[in-house]
């Protein structure tokens, strides 16, 4: 995932004792926003304290989750905060960082192969039929709910059609599940 077009290895972002993030890269000040926007295209980067040349990565990310976290897009439930601090002093600390890795990289793994099947579903792939069977149904209880004159055998018929579509979508949810 991790690419950076303009240079080869990370860019370099000192951090000054006033807060200021410099862009060694761009030669400007960013902020966290824009390190956080550096995460999300897959560009590495390295803070480094600017007196001390010690890399502060770490603790720059975590900084960036609290603010995301303060900003109400919160992601990181609190029992399992608590589960974390928990591990840490504890024999198992040195293999938590690699599963919470693994972990991650398994779950965006799924997420881009569940995205692809979807994808496909409107360009002739497995879920086209799904998709054409929705699309019937919102019809069908659309014209349900237009105004005019219903035949009560019509209303039936139509029914009937949606409890099986229903049940054909259900069935094919459980096959996916």
């Amino acid at each position: 995932m991790a690419r950076n077009v303009p240079g080869d290895g990370p860019v370099i972002v000192k951090k000054y004792a006033n807060r200021r993030l410099y862009n060694t890269e761009t030669s400007s000040y960013i902020t966290l926003d824009n390190l956080a926007a550096m995460v999300r295209e897959g560009r590495e980067f390295q803070v480094v304290d600017a007196k001390s040349n010690e890399d502060i990565t770490r603790a720059v990310l975590a900084q960036i989750i609290i603010d995301e976290e303060s900003k109400g897009g919160t992601m990181l439930p609190t029992g399992f905060l608590r589960q974390l601090i928990g591990m840490y002093g504890n024999s198992m600390q040195s293999l938590v960082p690699q599963y919470l890795e693994a972990s991650m990289d398994a779950f965006q793994k799924n997420q881009a192969q569940f995205r692809s099947v979807l994808e496909g579903a409107l360009a002739g792939g497995p879920f086209e039929e799904l998709h054409k069977r929705n699309m019937a149904m919102l019809d069908a209880a659309t014209s349900m709910i237009k105004p005019g004159p219903k035949k009560a055998d019509t209303k039936d018929a139509e029914i009937a059609a949606l409890k099986a579509e229903l049940a054909a979508l259900h069935s094919k949810i459980d096959k996916l599940g």
